[in-house]
């Protein structure tokens, strides 16, 4: 297999935050930009989701969300009792 080079230009601290988290699961950078091109391939797609985004603590997550972006934007919510039966489980998480 030939190889190719790609240059890519990103913040450095982005980089070397990256790179951190590489090294701490024995990746290289290189390795991990592979895999990623790999995975785009085999799912021919982005191997994550991309579009809504509920990063926040389960501590500080409201009973009611509503999705931020895309097209289902402002068309649904959840119900109050949606996360009752995680509530369940939160002394174990």
């Amino acid at each position: 297999m030939a190889s190719a080079n790609i240059n890519v230009r990103t913040d450095a601290a982005l980089k070397a935050q990256a790179q951190q988290i590489f090294e701490s699961i024995g990746l290289d950078l290189s390795t991990a930009v592979n895999l990623f091109l790999k995975q785009t391939v085999i799912t021919n797609n982005l191997p994550f989701a991309v579009g809504m985004s509920y990063a926040y603590p389960a501590s500080k997550v409201t009973a009611k969300r509503v999705s931020r972006y895309g097209v289902w934007a402002g068309k649904y919510t959840l119900p109050e009792d949606f996360d009752a039966p995680v509530d369940d489980f939160r002394e174990y998480m």
